[in-house]
């Protein structure tokens, strides 16, 4: 995929958003004919209020959450706050651990991973639907005296993958499938993968799976154990730009609905968002309301394929949505 590719793709999820914002107000009669677009709606302005009023943004370790700390940490900068980062924190756990002792004022994290791993919702009853999701964790999130933005229009789940060969050698297409097959067969997944019930637990403690050999790997590196023959199968995600550009890899059906959907939220210490008052969600959920599932694949694309920096792949999707300038 080429840098080029990448930057028209993005240019049209930009004119499809604008073509439908104009359609639903009935058209404007003052259009310049450029046939570009107006952004300047989303436009950021700096408020000076906020001067002055510090953020830590966090994240967990991987790319998605690399690029989306940068895409809240560029527009709440934008805004006028002063921001720094901390885009490396690990798994769920030291991410919210890093929250609750000040050392972080934000980060995103994701309403399955929040219901099942923080609050010891069954996967099973996680709502698909990522209103009641969100509202469920926000209540949750509210005890612990943090507080929840409304979740990005994207959801991203864990996935069970392999090489379409050997799906096909395999003869399988849904995890349950794999019953009778894992024993001989090796999985990697994240360190973490060995703990969480939409990970190593779940397909060992609910689908009933015992695999060969589970290898803990860093999830950078979740496709290239696959292409080297490593590994037979791996945890990846739905988000994953390799998954829309290729058929090589193939997605496991979960047919036991055991690997919950998660859109986004934004949780933050409620001391800070009080402090940095309404431009602070505001900003939030300006900035992601247009990550699509598509556009996220694009940016992970931007990321994990072309080797773009987070920060760069960010500032091109905050310039072309029109955040910032």
């Amino acid at each position: 995929m080429t840098q080029s590719r990448l930057r028209a793709g993005f240019a049209l999820f930009a004119a499809l958003v604008l073509a439908i914002g104009v359609a639903a107000c009935g058209g404007d009669d003052d259009d310049d004919g450029d046939g570009g677009g107006d952004t300047s709606a989303n436009l950021i302005e700096e408020n000076p209020d906020n001067n002055g009023v510090q953020v830590t943004v966090g994240s967990k370790n991987f790319t998605e959450q690399y690029i989306l700390g940068e895409i809240y940490a560029q527009g709440l900068e934008a805004a006028g706050y002063d921001v720094k980062t901390q885009l490396n924190l690990g798994s769920e756990v030291i991410a919210l651990r890093a929250l609750e002792d000040g050392e972080i004022d934000a980060y995103p994290e994701y309403t399955s991973t929040a219901l099942t791993s923080f609050f010891k919702t069954p996967p099973e009853d996680v709502p698909a639907n990522a209103q009641q999701a969100f509202e469920d964790s926000q209540s949750e999130f509210e005890a612990e005296g943090l507080t929840a933005y409304p979740p990005t229009p994207f959801s991203s789940a864990n996935a069970v993958g392999l090489l379409t060969s050997t799906a096909e050698d395999l003869g399988v297409s849904t995890i349950s499938d794999l019953e009778g097959e894992s024993q001989n067969l090796t999985l990697y997944g994240s360190p973490e993968c060995r703990q969480r019930v939409d990970c190593l637990v779940g397909l060992e403690d609910n689908y009933g799976l015992q695999f060969e050999k589970f290898v803990p790997v860093d999830i950078g590196l979740r496709y290239e154990v696959l292409d080297k023959g490593q590994a037979d199968l791996s945890i990846l995600f739905t988000t994953d730009a390799q998954l829309s550009e290729s058929d090589k890899y193939t997605i496991l059906e979960d047919d036991k609905e055991l690997l919950p959907a998660g859109n986004v939220l934004f949780v933050a210490r409620t001391e800070t968002a009080d402090e940095a008052g309404p431009d602070f969600g505001e900003t939030i959920e300006s900035v992601q309301s247009n990550l699509t599932l598509e556009v996220m694949q694009e940016l992970n694309a931007r990321v994990d394929i072309d080797k773009e920096d987070p920060a760069e792949a960010a500032e091109a999707y905050m310039k072309e949505f029109g955040y910032i300038e």
